[in-house]
């Protein structure tokens, strides 16, 4: 079986992801903290401890586990809580850090990206994008420590592709959501300005793990980004009205109709035969148990 590390396994996403790929892979979980040892693991689950912005300790962690692949998962995840240089320093450092190393260890590597990277979810003022619906070809334009984080780990991405012919992919994810807890349908019913900076998109975390996985199963040719959405936004009506009443426009460039989410999958079909499963409409009262990384 080959051996796989994710990194920020124990995070909020990140237990899904160990969750769902252990047992198809002997999964090494790496956080800033491990659960003891005198606790059991989940089999098919290790744990290790490690500061991955610590260039030494993660080359080395990688070098001792000589992983078959690598999702790289750990960090800030917005903006907003930390002070803005810390958020850089940390997401683009251990982002360096472990590509770098599972480039070295001939890994293929999937690693969180965000939609972030266009720039519109901090943005002090909200605009339209070029297109409907947007495409990795976007322009990114971050204007926060977050986004721009993200947007230098793609290009770290990219040179460890090319430099250790290994592949990677950056997943973009919107803003997950967790069945049972739909935390973007209380901000729907609360008006449009709440999600007009990622114009009311999400995805669910169960369709994270999906892609993350087909993404190892059939690794792209160097470097790739696809976008991790949901098919539709979580409004409940449809997304060209909903942009228009609130920026009082559209883009030249639209050919949504519906609900249809914002952010384009299709790349993510074409590489990976990927397509979104859940809805907000199933899953927002879902009861579905948080998984455990420890045995029962």
């Amino acid at each position: 079986m080959e051996t796989l590390l994710v990194t920020g396994g124990r995070g909020r996403s990140g237990r899904w992801l160990v969750d769902g790929l252990a047992g198809d892979y002997d999964v090494v979980c790496v956080d800033y903290d491990q659960p003891g040892f005198e606790v059991a693991e989940r089999p098919h689950v290790d744990f290790r401890a490690a500061d991955l912005t610590e260039r030494g300790e993660a080359l080395d962690l990688l070098s001792d586990i000589e992983p078959d692949a690598v999702v790289h998962w750990a960090a800030i995840p917005a903006p907003t809580r930390h002070p803005g240089g810390r958020v850089f320093e940390t997401n683009l450092l251990a982002a360096y850090n472990v590509l770098v190393g599972a480039g070295r260890a001939g890994a293929r590597t999937v690693w969180a990206s965000s939609e972030s990277t266009y720039g519109w979810a901090f943005a002090r003022e909200k605009t339209l994008p070029d297109e409907l619906p947007i495409t990795e070809s976007h322009p990114m334009r971050p204007e926060d420590p977050y986004g721009t984080s993200k947007v230098a780990g793609e290009e770290v991405a990219k040179m460890v592709a090319r430099r250790y012919g290994t592949p990677v992919t950056s997943v973009r994810p919107s803003w997950i959501q967790y069945p049972g807890e739909y935390s973007c349908r209380t901000v729907a019913a609360e008006g449009l300005a709440g999600g007009a900076g990622n114009f009311w998109s999400y995805v669910d975390v169960r369709d994270v793990v999906s892609l993350v996985e087909r993404a190892l199963e059939s690794p792209p040719e160097g470097h790739e980004a696809v976008h991790a959405a949901a098919a539709d936004n979580y409004l409940g009506r449809p997304t060209v009205d909903a942009v228009e009443a609130f920026f009082g426009a559209v883009p030249d460039e639209c050919a949504l109709s519906g609900e249809a989410s914002a952010l384009s999958t299709a790349k993510a079909e074409e590489l990976f035969g990927w397509t979104p499963e859940h809805t907000w409409r199933e899953s927002e009262d879902e009861a579905v148990e948080t998984p455990s990384l420890l045995a029962e």
